[in-house]
């Protein structure tokens, strides 16, 4: 299996354009264009980015953060339904909540959001839809999205490499620097009130 390298992103959110940033970005050429849906679990005990996409629960937790605030994210955990209570348990640990006491053996998507997520106080799903308008800059990915969250519009344009210096090169070359970093969790537990 393939050595994963932790990427380190800048990412900022907002309900307009980026400014001079979305025009530089856009004349680099075109962009390839991805849609998807996904459920992120929210816990109002952790950062950790937890998600559903593709039928995988997929988890990162934040390695990292270096001096001009990007972002280190590490995946840990891809993992199919039904989901089972080893599996489980890794779960709600990267959710920094006791796990509940489990009637199944194992939960379907259905399962689990119902029968564990939506009853827990500290818990919540969000409904999330992406339109993702990627580039290449200077080897980076760079991106400009359109997203909802249950429902509610956000506009968002993220750098991602390996090298931090990089992200930062191109984040500067962009004239994004002047709007903060944002990552998607603190973007969602905003719009849907989550402390």
């Amino acid at each position: 299996m393939a050595e994963i390298i932790p990427r380190w992103e800048w990412r900022t959110f907002g309900s307009g354009a980026f400014g001079a940033g979305e025009d530089l970005i856009r004349a680099t050429g075109a962009a390839r264009t991805r849609q998807s849906t996904e459920v992120y679990i929210l816990s109002a005990q952790s950062m950790n980015n937890t998600k559903v996409r593709d039928g995988l629960m997929d988890i990162k937790t934040l390695k990292a953060v270096d001096a001009n605030a990007l972002e280190q994210w590490n995946p840990i955990l891809k993992a199919e339904f039904p989901l089972a209570a080893a599996t489980l348990e890794g779960i709600f640990a990267a959710f920094g909540v006791p796990m509940p006491a489990l009637a199944r053996a194992s939960y379907s998507f259905e399962q689990y959001l119902g029968e564990l997520v939506a009853p827990h106080p500290d818990l919540a799903a969000v409904d999330v839809a992406k339109v993702r308008h990627g580039y290449v800059i200077d080897g980076t990915i760079v991106e400009i999205a359109e997203v909802t969250f249950n429902g509610t519009p956000r506009r968002t344009v993220a750098v991602e490499h390996e090298d931090p210096a990089l992200v930062w090169s191109v984040v500067r070359r962009l004239q994004l620097d002047g709007f903060e970093n944002v990552n998607y969790l603190r973007a969602m537990k905003a719009v849907v009130g989550m402390a």
